[in-house]
């Protein structure tokens, strides 16, 4: 058996991957659609969105196969994803680099395969729409222009996916990303019962910005803002610019006393940056911290509400 080698970009193409925050999310009809309509245009019992992680290739949409995911060094998408074209294997049972694989041999049965690399907005692929069978198979020309044309499909509704919830101007997630991600991670931490803290800010004067600067430099400040977030705060925290001057942060298995000093490194680098560019005035913030209660944050929306309340009130004493 060929175990499938890392690919050339693979650094960035994984940073990609994990930046649309989408490995481990509920199943989405934009993607059940393209494999349902896969499964019926080339009549297989199997049609995948396969997303190849470190060492997984984990499974948005799944049509026929009841696993969520399956190592790397046996997937055959980790093969297809290192080239832009369809990759196909048409008699496993015929290819000695598959002919022994532990799912051509066991179950699903694999016989047949062909895969289409679909892509990140930012062009590395980080997966497959693939079809499978338990016989062998061949594709025509009109097919492996099908094939393509759903992968593009895929491709596009990650672009969407990430225009719809990423915010303009500061390039981190919007309200609606937000919500969406945020929602996800307390999930996660319900099952697993760990700690969640949400930080609430709001830029002090931030209008003051405006009208003695001019909004070119109000601009600039959320740019920074939204920079020393990403800057600041670990990658598996979700940061987001949640409208005007407000910015949020969910810290994943964070516990308080190590929120608040996530927090206050976040402001000494808001004025190493201020001094370093510097600017003609001070980034301040006023903030609310709250702990992500299992049984009173029933949603996101709760635990947002009362850290919004918990910085107007910080912001008063201020």
């Amino acid at each position: 058996m060929l175990v499938p080698a890392p690919t050339k970009n693979e650094e960035s193409r994984l940073a990609s991957l994990q930046s649309l925050r989408i490995l481990d999310t509920d199943p989405e009809e934009r993607f059940d659609r393209v494999t349902r309509l896969a499964k019926k245009l080339f009549d297989v019992p199997i049609a995948l969105v396969s997303l190849v992680d470190e060492r997984r290739q984990w499974f948005k949409s799944s049509i026929g196969l009841s696993v969520k995911e399956t190592p790397r060094d046996i997937s055959f998408c980790g093969h297809t994803i290192h080239n832009n074209h369809t990759f196909i294997i048409e008699d496993t049972f015929l290819d000695e680099r598959f002919s022994d694989n532990p799912l051509v041999i066991n179950e699903p049965n694999i016989r047949f395969y062909a895969g289409h690399p679909i892509s990140a907005p930012s062009g590395e692929n980080i997966g497959t729409l693939c079809i499978i069978d338990t016989k062998p198979r061949t594709l025509n020309e009109d097919d492996h222009a099908a094939l393509s044309d759903l992968a593009a499909l895929v491709t596009g509704e990650f672009i969407s996916l990430q225009l719809a919830t990423m915010d303009e101007l500061t390039n981190i997630s919007n309200r609606r990303g937000f919500k969406r991600l945020g929602q996800h991670c307390l999930d996660m931490a319900d099952r697993r019962n760990s700690m969640c803290h949400l930080v609430y800010f709001d830029l002090n004067k931030f209008k003051l910005f405006n009208d003695n600067y001019g909004h070119a430099a109000g601009d600039q400040v959320l740019k920074i803002f939204a920079e020393q977030m990403k800057n600041t705060f670990r990658s598996s925290d979700v940061c987001a610019r949640f409208g005007g001057d407000e910015f949020v942060v969910l810290l994943t298995g964070s516990e308080h006393e190590s929120a608040q000093q996530a927090v206050k490194r976040f402001a000494n680098n808001l004025i190493s940056v201020s001094k370093h560019l510097d600017l003609p005035y001070h980034i301040t913030f006023s903030h609310g911290i709250v702990a992500f209660d299992h049984q009173k944050h029933i949603d996101i929306e709760l635990l947002i509400n009362e850290a919004d309340k918990a910085m107007y009130k910080n912001k008063k004493n201020d």
